[in-house]
């Protein structure tokens, strides 16, 4: 978990800090799976378009890797910019 989220809950009890890391953990968790579903269902809808055998063809599998490749990327680059956006945002004291 991010040292900033931690340290805005300070002033809590640990009760109330344990229930809150744990939240934001499950909260965590769920959009990283929302992220890989959508990274499926994206990728099989634009490259799966045959369906008369069991494994994948070899440009299915090219576009898969290559769909994939790009959307994780697309990933990083979001959660980089939003990183830098945060760290120049004014903070309370």
């Amino acid at each position: 978990m991010d040292r900033n989220m931690l340290a805005g809950l300070e002033g809590l009890p640990e009760q109330d800090k344990a229930r809150m890391t744990a939240m934001i953990d499950h909260l965590q968790l769920r959009d990283s799976l929302r992220m890989y579903n959508s990274l499926v269902e994206r990728c099989f809808n634009d490259c799966v378009d045959n369906f008369t055998r069991k494994n994948l063809q070899k440009q299915e599998e090219t576009c898969v890797m290559r769909c994939a490749e790009k959307f994780l990327k697309h990933s990083m680059r979001v959660g980089m910019r939003f990183a830098e956006l945060n760290s120049q945002a004014p903070t309370e004291e």
